[in-house]
């Protein structure tokens, strides 16, 4: 039988470069919280989180230099000042690894229904699979130690019951109690909203330039009005709110990030949580509920385009692999 050589199509390029490009960031925030880790239970953790995001880098690597493809610039070191104090305290580490496992899970699913070639499909679905570990280990670390909130509980339905009145998706005048889709949204938001907010409050202590201070203090504000909708919306449902995470941000005030990898990482939460919000709209049925989750997404199209001028304009935004311009390939002859 014949073995074929097989190009790698767009899809496999463009989700291999942008992971390349994440997992670079990844290595250089979690090597941080490694060398300020105190906590004996969290570092295990860490740790294989690190090997898995270094482990990746090198298989895209060997795909890449294979195929001739020249690799992106990756984050390094230097985008790390070692030296200043800690920026957060160790349930923050731990708080990382669980909410970048979790969107990293939804993030490389997407990928993987993407591509078909048998190395990158095999990266992918092996991604997937180190990512629902990560999360696995890092869930039943922070129920050991407390600080997982889960979302709230309702009674078991006792029979299968059909929508009858199209009021069902009312959500202005008279509205419905949640249904669990609903809650489960409504909970993941205010969970992200809330890792948000304190990233946020952390850089904004560390970050002296203007620009970018002015730009983290926007995000701020959009998380915590998303925040506030929400949460009365579980409180008015008699669903008792969510538990605030612990404050756990120290008051250092030494940047221990490039700017660079602070806006880039701002960049790529941008771009997850559209996506998420609008997963958020496919699946929520009142009305009230859709219209809030496009207000937000509407918000956020328009300070990730701020994100986006800010990365070019300090020249900091690497361009994805592109398509040949066919016109002007023509004009040249």
């Amino acid at each position: 039988m014949v073995k074929h050589s097989i190009r790698l199509s767009s899809a496999e390029i463009g989700g291999l470069w942008a992971t390349f490009i994440q997992d670079s960031m990844t290595i250089c925030l979690v090597k941080y919280f490694l060398y300020h880790n105190q906590d004996e239970e969290i570092k295990p953790l860490l740790e294989k989180a690190l090997k898995t995001a270094e482990n990746q880098l090198q298989l895209i690597s060997a795909i890449f230099t294979k195929e001739n493809i020249p690799l992106p610039d990756a984050f390094k070191d230097e985008d790390i000042n070692y030296s200043a104090p800690p920026l957060f305290y160790d349930m923050f580490g731990l708080t990382f690894v669980y909410m970048m496992n979790r969107l990293g899970m939804i993030n490389a699913g997407f990928l993987t229904a993407n591509v078909a070639r048998e190395d990158v499909l095999t990266f992918y679905v092996t991604t997937v699979n180190e990512a629902s570990l990560l999360y696995k280990a890092s869930t039943e670390l922070m129920l050991s130690k407390g600080i997982y909130d889960r979302p709230p509980m309702i009674p078991y339905p006792k029979q299968v019951e059909y929508i009858e009145k199209l009021s069902y998706l009312s959500g202005m005048i008279k509205k419905r109690p949640l249904n669990a889709i609903e809650i489960t949204e409504i909970f993941f938001n205010l969970e992200r909203n809330y890792f948000s907010m304190l990233l946020c409050t952390a850089l904004l202590q560390v970050v002296d330039d203007k620009e970018i201070k002015e730009f983290i203090k926007e995000g701020k504000e959009i998380s915590e009005k998303q925040i506030r909708v929400f949460h009365e919306i579980l409180v008015k449902e008699q669903l008792l709110g969510i538990t605030s995470t612990t404050m756990e941000v120290t008051d250092s005030t030494v940047l221990p990030f490039s700017n660079k990898l602070i806006v880039t990482l701002f960049h790529a939460l941008n771009g997850i949580d559209i996506t998420l919000l609008g997963h958020a709209v496919s699946v929520s049925m009142r009305t009230d509920l859709v219209a809030y989750y496009q207000k937000f997404i509407a918000e956020i199209l328009i300070y990730a385009g701020k994100g986006f001028n800010l990365l070019v304009d300090r020249g900091w935004l690497q361009q994805p692999p592109m398509a040949p311009n066919r016109k002007e390939l023509e004009n040249m002859k």
